[in-house]
């Protein structure tokens, strides 16, 4: 089946050199909190791409749960297929999608395991469900049928009735330290706005160059 008559049209006004922060975190900043006032349904949801020691590629879409000048972060279990990647070969690519402003993030960088201070402040604010879930599943692995899910999380959930749920030890956070961060912006004609910041060798400062889209 063709999909060639699915076509987006852009009419947004530009994103210039002039326009763009210098520097790429609170560029950032800026179009998150506009993808956040624009209405889209899950703003921070992100493609994460990893690859395997041998280059086995893999992507999936997980949540941004925070980010600093240092990098973004999210969560997962630490026995999950991503992880296992992550062991292997700590590099990876993040990809924000805002369909409501035509616009997309891309980063690439260096990926290293969050604190267990920081796992642990995050896990205490998640609903309690949440905590409880984290304990049910073992994430990746193969399971019978839903049935099993539910039956884990009943006894967990009757283990820690009345007590505080503790952070799983399989679970935790994960933050991408950039490299590279563009900013991608729709036009017309195709002629589309790509911004991509390079962190220079000093490892603090960032250079600005534009790609042709």
């Amino acid at each position: 089946m063709s999909i060639d008559a699915i076509r987006e049209h852009y009419d947004y006004p530009p994103f210039t050199e002039q326009d763009a922060q210098a520097d790429p975190f609170e560029q950032f900043r800026l179009w998150f909190e506009q993808a956040r006032q624009a209405g889209g349904r899950t703003p921070n949801a992100m493609t994460l791409a990893t690859s395997s020691k041998s280059g086995i590629p893999s992507a999936r879409t997980v949540l941004l749960k925070g980010y600093d000048t240092d990098g973004f972060v999210f969560f997962t279990n630490y026995q999950s297929n991503k992880a296992n990647d992550l062991d292997e070969n700590p590099l990876a690519a993040l990809v924000f999608y805002w369909d409501t402003l035509s616009r997309t993030v891309r980063i690439n960088g260096t990926v290293t395991k969050v604190s267990q201070e920081e796992t642990d402040a995050y896990f205490k604010t998640r609903p309690r469900d949440s905590q409880l879930g984290a304990w049910a599943s073992n994430q990746s692995t193969i399971i019978a049928d839903r049935q099993t899910l539910h039956r884990r999380f009943d006894q967990v959930k009757e283990k820690y009735a009345d007590q505080d749920i503790p952070t799983p030890p399989s679970w935790g956070g994960y933050r991408v330290h950039p490299t590279t961060i563009e900013f991608w912006q729709g036009q017309s004609s195709r002629l589309h706005d790509r911004l991509r910041y390079t962190k220079n060798a000093d490892g603090r400062n960032w250079a600005l160059q534009r790609l042709a889209p």
